[in-house]
């Protein structure tokens, strides 16, 4: 080991090889058969289930767990991926605090609901470790579909469309297929390769062809796809991140992109080679910059900050995530925005940041400042739509940023159908963008069938 936890400077294998194993553990072991029969106990199995109601795919979350509890796992599952055939991976990462155990009555009478989201994992668990493919082919329909982005949208998308009996080409701009699910996720919440498992169950069900290393706006295009597709699926995420718009932030060293780094920390086969900050600083306030600021901590650094201009109930991370964040030591400063970067040498030292307040409804600078020392700072503070491929597709609309469609996720251009992070009111939820994959694949099949 080259490094240690208190020393200054970006270094990499701050820790022994048990503890790394130890920190990058599953943050929600699962349930054991006899735990999950308890829990499934607990369920009322409601009549118009609230907690149907307030998840995004319409899983029968009643129907399931009843299965579970009559031991029966594996139909369990199948009820589960009918619906978002995702459902292992949403298990894992979907903010149930605030959708589906957030509206069971137990929450509300008790504080205490239903453990849906172990419920869900313990079933699809048990179908992959069964390595069972529970879907079918419909026979052949001649239609072929291009589904550009190989994330959650896309993924849904291509599942729904093969099952219907189209012929689906999957093109991704990266090697591996999964999006955010392979490459965005705090490596904590989803362990043993599992987005890789997932992605290779959906592809077995035949009729998805994959070309990888294909990007839109490089070596595809619309206009091209147009031509050679019966339909095309839009599902490309948000590829462009939000600048400060400081001076120095492009030059810096020790100023990285949190997604990017979070990327690499995912596809590491050893962590210890990944070099971190004693002195770490984080601006933002959503999902991402909880996760790179929790993961921070796990890789060895000793103090981590994450800094907020607004207060704790306007972060986009759910109270559970605040919370996780708290208990590995991550500080959570909020009403301060970032004022300047100060450096030596080219190296960060420092992060200036004024605070702030809120008037008559507008945040302002209240005229004070602080500065944090910093030997590494992380930018979350969101992701953006980038265009990329979309001219010569006639002209594709777009509204705030985003791609516009309708209740269908059609698009303003005939045969073109969009989904997932990319379209405008998109919720940045993988359970979000499955719903969009799986109901444009739906209207591509009903329009390919009238």
């Amino acid at each position: 080991m080259t490094g240690s936890v208190r020393a200054d400077g970006v270094l990499a294998g701050r820790l022994q090889p048990e503890e790394y194993a130890r920190n990058f553990a599953d943050v929600h072991p699962p349930l054991s058969k006899h735990e999950a029969f308890v829990e499934s106990e607990r369920c009322y199995f409601c009549h118009d289930a609230p907690c149907q109601t307030a998840c995004p795919t319409s899983i029968d979350i009643p129907l399931f767990i009843r299965q579970i509890a009559a031991g029966n796992d594996l139909g369990a599952a199948e009820t589960i991926l009918n619906a978002n055939i995702l459902g292992g991976m949403c298990a894992r990462v979907c903010p149930t605090e605030t959708l589906c155990e957030e509206a069971c009555v137990r929450e509300a009478a008790e504080g205490k609901p239903v453990k849906i989201g172990l419920l869900q994992r313990h079933a699809t668990d048990r179908l992959m470790e069964k390595g069972e493919q529970i879907f079918k082919r419909a026979a052949s329909t001649g239609k072929k579909i291009a589904v550009i982005g190989g994330g959650p949208a896309g993924l849904s998308c291509a599942h729904k469309l093969a099952e219907h009996g189209h012929s689906v080409t999957l093109y991704d701009a990266k090697e591996k297929l999964g999006g955010l699910n392979e490459f965005g996720i705090a490596a904590y919440k989803s362990t043993h390769n599992f987005a890789q498992r997932e992605v290779d169950f959906i592809l077995s069900i035949g009729g998805i062809e994959v070309k990888s290393n294909h990007a839109l706006g490089k070596n595809i295009d619309i206009a091209t796809l147009r031509k050679s597709y019966d339909a095309v699926f839009i599902g490309t995420g948000l590829a462009g991140v939000n600048k400060l718009g400081l001076a120095g932030e492009d030059t810096i060293a020790g100023v990285i992109d949190a997604v990017a780094y979070i990327a690499a920390l995912r596809q590491a086969k050893d962590l210890s080679t990944l070099k971190i900050g004693r002195h770490v600083v984080v601006i933002g306030g959503g999902m991402t910059a909880i996760d790179i600021a929790v993961q921070s901590k796990k890789l060895g650094a000793e103090h981590v900050t994450v800094v907020y201009r607004r207060g704790q109930d306007d972060m986009k991370a759910s109270a559970y995530e605040q919370e996780l964040a708290q208990t590995n030591g991550v500080i959570l400063r909020t009403f301060a925005q970032p004022a300047s970067i100060q450096s030596e040498n080219g190296v960060l030292q420092s992060v200036t940041f004024d605070e702030t307040e809120v008037s008559n409804g507008r945040l302002i600078a209240t005229g004070q400042q602080f500065t944090l020392q910093a030997d590494m700072l992380f930018t979350a503070i969101g992701q953006i739509f980038v265009p990329n491929g979309l001219s010569g597709a006639d002209a594709i609309a777009l509204e705030q940023g985003r791609i516009k469609v309708d209740a269908e996720r059609r698009t303003s251009v005939k045969g073109i159908w969009a989904g997932g992070d990319c379209i405008a009111g998109g919720q940045d939820l993988t359970v979000a963008a499955v719903e969009d994959g799986k109901q444009a694949a739906l209207s591509i099949h009903r329009a390919l069938s009238a």
